[in-house]
Parts: structure tokens; C-alpha cells; sequence
């Protein structure tokens, strides 16, 4: 994004960026970027820590390297939010709360990363190799995570230069690896002075000593933080009123004055704001947070297409949804409070009511439209797309004058007609889009008319019978 963004009511902004307006019209080369990218702060026993510590974590890399990036299998409970959250994304931010904590260590080697998980890290030295005289020449140095083993290093003997009678043993061939960084002092037979070179295998040096960070439950630093990346949603994992009502006016914030268009998902929260998602149900099982549907719906706000809507989706998720004793009517009082529902399909089903969001006072700028999430993607899509054109292609490049801002036309056509031809909007024509010369020479005013597309929702239909 550019420097200024947001909304407008005069033409009287300082900072160059792109301002833009949606309002609800009175009844009666540009490409569309990538979606699938959301945020969340997490709670660790592992990862890195510190308020410029953001992990840029792909689906492919939960996958294959959570336990470098998380401490456990992928298969592990502590990770089931986790794996709820990129069943419909491809790329999280995350941010590890707290602050403080130690890193577990032992004689050999230190975890790289405060937590209890390091805790767990077990070092193994056994013999590899050994000469004529069955004395050792190498050894294998093993790294294990609990009962797996993660890496693994052979240390060799060496014969010093003119002295065939000095033997070393060599520390510093090792490397440090995901897990532990080496405590090294130039020679391996120190290590022996340890206690031994060659450690119980099934036993092992534990790593101890290692503390969880405290004060998880303080989100400024993250928020502090995030502002300054780009995605489509993010979730707040917390209980507290407070908390939930600090991200929703981050998210605020950051829409209307910085123009940075994202959603924000929080549970049992009344926000009345479109860029807010309001998840009514809680979770059920007797091991998790009430809060904890908030990462698969972070997920979907964030991964949904722009084309598409989350309405009758079915929940693919690990958690059990709570609808036990919610009728039609609670079902009915859900849609008109603004709250992301899930309702029961059959005997184990659950699916998203409606993919709504928590705006519920409406006004002459912002009508019922406004409370659909899939015209909220749409605007958004187009909102960051037009401010990325103009803040990469034309700010401080192109001249203000007709020929420029016929560039800025034809590109914004072509945007537009490429969400057209995804049917994400409807009755598109380049006659919509006006751009002409703002209150300076320096601005530009775009004027343009767009018509989302919803999915269907309601069926309403006669049958006569002859």
C-alpha cells in the first residue's frame, strides 16, 4: 500500500496514496491479486519470539516442517487450530504472544528458541567408527525431539599437522540445526571431561531449564506489528470483551483511515461494522476455547474466492460446533444481530448458515449489500487491487494530464472486466469509470459504479397445478 489511504470527504488529503469510497448507489492492466492469506497470533511451546518475529508460514510448510516451526507433528492436538486455519488459506502470518522465557540447554547444547517444548530436545553422542585398537575415530551427534530424531552429525578424528601423535576431535565440524544451536569450544575431547563422549542412547543429555514466555494475553505488540502486512483477514483468539474489541478497532482503523482492506473474525462480539465477522457458536469440546471456530472461519474469510460465498459451506474442521438447543428462531435472531452461525446438517453436519457479517445498523452509504462477506471481498478486491495499480504503476510516474489518466481508465476497465468475466460483479460497462482531474494537479478523481454479485440464497417459487 502507499503512504495515505482510506476513505474521503473532501479532496484535501497530504500524503500521496489512494483514497476510495464505497457507498451504496441510490435504488430504483491490472490483474486481480491472489486471496488466501490471514493472520493470527498464536500461544507457542516453540518458535521464534520477539515484536519483529512474524513467520511467513505457507500451507506446504505446516505441513512438512511444523515441528521445526511449531516443536510438534502435524498430527499433534496442540496444532489443531493451526490445521483448522489452512484448510482454506496459503499463507498465515503468525506472531508467537508472551514475552520473557528460557531456553532449555545442557552441557552440549542450548534450544534455539525459549519454551517447554525444548524441554523435550535429547542429545546423543555414540561411537560411528573406531581403528585397529577398537579406539573411536568418529562419532555420530544425534538431535531428538522427544522419541524422533531430527538430525544427525558425525564428528571425526583428525591428526594435527607435524605431530602424528596429537590427536583432535573436532567440535566444530557441527552445525546447528533447527532445534540447537552447539555450545562449541574448539575440541570434542572437552566434551569428554562432560561426563563422556559416548552418551546412553536410549537416555541421552536432556534439555532442561526451558519457560513458556508470560503475559500471552497482551496483543499490543502484535497488532503493532502486523499492521504493516498485507492480507484478507484476521482472527482474534481471545475471550476477553476487551481484546475482541481492540482488534475490531484496529480493524476499523486500518480500513476507513489507512485504507488497508481486510476482515476481522471474532467470537460473541457485537462490532456493527462490516470489515467484522461476528462468530455466534462456540466450540464444544471439552479440551478447547469457546473461541476456537474462530480459526477455520479466519481461514474462510481470508481464503474464500472472490466469486464465491461461504454460505451452506460445510465446517471440515476438528472441533465440534455447539447448536444443541438453537431453534429456527435463534436461528432467525442470528441473521438479524449480524453473527456468523453454524447450523447442524443431519446427524454430524454442521454448515455455515449465512456468510454475513456483523453489520446491523444500515444507512443511506452503506445498505443491506454491505452485510454480505462476498460483497465486502468484492470491494476489498477492488479497493487493495486500484491502490497497488496506482501505487506501483502511476504514483510519481505518470503525468497528470489526459493521456494519463486515460491509462488509469483503460487499466481500471480491465480490472473491472476481469472480475465481470469471474462473474464477480455483473452489468459492468466502461462507461462506469470516470477519471478526471482532481481538486489540484497532483490528484486524480475516479468515479466508478460496480454491482456484486451474491450467491443465491432464498428460493421463492410457484407451481401451478393444472
Amino acid at each position: 500500500m502507499g503512504l495515505g489511504g482510506g476513505t474521503w470527504l473532501t479532496q484535501n488529503k497530504i500524503l500521496p496514496g489512494a483514497y476510495i469510497n464505497f457507498v451504496s448507489a441510490a435504488r430504483a492492466s491490472a490483474n486481480l491479486s491472489d486471496r488466501g492469506i490471514a493472520t493470527m497470533p498464536v500461544v507457542l511451546d516453540w518458535g521464534p519470539l520477539g515484536e519483529d518475529e512474524v513467520m511467513e508460514v505457507t500451507t506446504r510448510d505446516f505441513q512438512r516442517h511444523s515441528k521445526s516451526l511449531f516443536g510438534y507433528e502435524f498430527t499433534h492436538p496442540k496444532l489443531k487450530g493451526l490445521r483448522d486455519l489452512f484448510r482454506n488459506i496459503r499463507v498465515a502470518y503468525l506472531y508467537r504472544l508472551g514475552t520473557g522465557g528460557e531456553e532449555a540447554y545442557n552441557d552440549y547444547a542450548e534450544a534455539k528458541f525459549v519454551g517447554e517444548r525444548g524441554n523435550d530436545i535429547i542429545i546423543n553422542i555414540i561411537v560411528r567408527d573406531v581403528d585397529e585398537d577398537g579406539e573411536p575415530t568418529s562419532w555420530d551427534v544425534r538431535t531428538l525431539l522427544g522419541t524422533t530424531l531430527v538430525d544427525v552429525q558425525t564428528v571425526n578424528l583428525i591428526v594435527s599437522e607435524g605431530d602424528n601423535s596429537t590427536v583432535v576431535k573436532k567440535v566444530s565440524e557441527l552445525v546447528d540445526n533447527d532445534f540447537v544451536t552447539w555450545k562449541l569450544d574448539g575440541e570434542f575431547k572437552k566434551w569428554e571431561e562432560l561426563g563422556g563422549a559416548v552418551l546412553d542412547p536410549d537416555a541421552g543429555a536432556p534439555l532442561t531449564g526451558g519457560l513458556n514466555p508470560t503475559d500471552t494475553d497482551s496483543f499490543d505488540d502484535y497488532l503493532k506489528v502486523i499492521g504493516s502486512y498485507s492480507f484478507n483477514a484476521i482472527g482474534c483468539p481471545s475471550n476477553d470483551p476487551l481484546v475482541k474489541g481492540q482488534f475490531a478497532s484496529f480493524t476499523e482503523s486500518m480500513r476507513d483511515e489507512e485504507g488497508i482492506k481486510f476482515q476481522c473474525v471474532v467470537h460473541d462480539y457485537a462490532a456493527d461494522y462490516e470489515g467484522v465477522i461476528n462468530v455466534m457458536n462456540k466450540a464444544a469440546d471439552e479440551d478447547s476455547n469457546e473461541y476456537d471456530l474462530v480459526w477455520w472461519t479466519t481461514g474462510v474469510a481470508a481464503g474464500t474466492a472472490v466469486n464465491r460465498s461461504a454460505t451452506n459451506r460445510v465446517y471440515d474442521g476438528e472441533y465440534t460446533v455447539n447448536v444443541e438447543d438453537l431453534t429456527q428462531q435463534d436461528f432467525k435472531r442470528a441473521i438479524q444481530a449480524g453473527e456468523f452461525a453454524f447450523y447442524r446438517n443431519g446427524s454430524s453436519e454442521f454448515r455455515v448458515l449465512r456468510d454475513i457479517n456483523s453489520l446491523v445498523n444500515l444507512t443511506v452509504e452503506k445498505g443491506e449489500d454491505f452485510q454480505q462477506n462476498q460483497t465486502i471481498r468484492v470491494l476489498d478486491q477492488i479497493a487493495n487491487d486500484i491502490a497497488v495499480l496506482l501505487n506501483t504503476r502511476y504514483l510519481g510516474v505518470v503525468p497528470n494530464d489526459q493521456d494519463g489518466r486515460v491509462s488509469l481508465w483503460s487499466d481500471i476497465v480491465q480490472h473491472h472486466n476481469q472480475l465481470q468475466t469471474i462473474r464477480a460483479i455483473e452489468d459492468f460497462s466502461p462507461d462506469d469509470v470516470i477519471v478526471e482531474q482532481g481538486a489540484t494537479k497532483r490528484s486524480v478523481l475516479v468515479s466508478d459504479v460496480v454491482t456484486p454479485v451474491n450467491a443465491m440464497e432464498k428460493l421463492y417459487m410457484t407451481v401451478s397445478v393444472a
